[in-house]
């Protein structure tokens, strides 16, 4: 049974790849991970505000509306509530890479250029396989229009690419205007692959405090269908690596991401709710569907079900929207 698949450039021993989580704080977890079958990791992520903390300056983003709302700076955690700061985060790949045979994966996680030219350079040197952008922005600014927003991600992407030999890979959000031009411009820009898609966690009321606090909401397999689609509208129409994050629960989950046409299953509530010991569970039931179902490599399956290998290739589009809808009025 061949479960071997290619990443990025890297050759990974499967699919399965921890995605950015506490999990990867410690070396012994990973060190775990690693033993229970997982192909790479991707670290726990280097925030923007803690490079920014350190060189004593603060992003126009980060700031903005501060000016009107005192109290806005101090809803960010302070600098030593960070799991790791900017140099531990250094040391810590160090040590990761020392500990395990898998790739490891850098991630910083922010909103524009910044300090992150130097850190990525900083976590190459560190020793890391390669790295993993996540650009969190929430465009709520309503003087910044779509198309600045969206050249801001090329622009994060072409500075770090310029300035490391690793593979780059860029996270990110399913709510640009049109994915498919985003997902071809950054492609253009070099992006090593293409990590669909960040969850953005949604901020709750507390009714009886009347404040605005984190919520945190871990993913289920039913969030897998927003970013299989756009895996499978994908694959093939960019020379970049395909992976795929959230609702990956399931060894059938997994299936479905290879066919779609993704290189790599990003996992991590999973294994939060379940424990590291997961990762093995979902490799025994890849091998044993592939087995019933007479697959003798991930290479034979994947992309065997993208929009270019369908019969109905509206399926990803509006032809499904219309057969849902009327789907329902039949059971009616």
């Amino acid at each position: 049974m061949d479960l071997k698949t290619k990443y990025m450039g890297l050759e990974l021993k499967n699919p399965i790849v921890p995605s950015a989580s506490p999990l990867s704080e410690n070396v012994d977890t990973v060190k775990a991970m690693e033993d229970a079958g997982a192909a790479a990791v991707v670290c726990y992520s280097l925030f923007e505000e803690q490079i920014n903390h350190e060189s004593g300056e603060l992003d126009h983003y980060l700031s903005y509306g501060t000016e009107s709302y005192a109290e806005a700076l101090s809803y960010f955690p302070e600098p030593d509530e960070f799991k790791l700061g900017p140099v531990e985060y250094l040391d810590h790949i160090a040590d990761l890479k020392k500990a395990c045979d898998i790739p490891i994966i850098g991630s910083i996680n922010g909103i524009s250029n910044g300090g992150w030219i130097k850190y990525a350079q900083n976590i190459e040197q560190a020793g890391a396989d390669a790295l993993e952008l996540n650009v969190y922005y929430i465009p709520a600014n309503m003087n910044v229009p779509g198309s600045e927003l969206e050249t801001m991600y090329v622009d994060v992407l072409t500075a770090v690419k310029k300035s490391v030999n690793i593979p780059v890979a860029i996270k990110l959000s399913p709510y640009f205007t049109s994915m498919a031009n985003m997902a071809k411009r950054l492609d253009k820009a070099g992006a090593d692959a293409l990590v669909m898609f960040n969850r953005f966690y949604q901020p709750d009321f507390d009714l009886e405090k009347l404040e605005v606090g984190p919520n945190l909401v871990l993913s289920t397999s039913n969030e897998l269908r927003l970013p299989l689609r756009w895996v499978a509208i994908l694959y093939n129409n960019v020379k970049a690596s395909l992976a795929l994050t959230s609702g990956v629960h399931t060894p059938e989950d997994i299936i479905k991401v290879m066919m779609a046409g993704g290189d790599v299953a990003q996992i991590c509530s999973e294994l939060l709710v379940k424990g590291i010991g997961r990762i093995t569970e979902l490799l025994d039931g890849v091998k044993t569907w592939m087995v019933e179902n007479e697959y003798e490599s991930i290479d034979m399956m994947k992309g065997s079900m993208s929009q270019k290998a369908v019969q109905e290739p509206a399926a990803f589009e509006r032809a499904n929207y219309m057969k849902t809808l009327n789907s329902y009025k039949t059971l009616l």
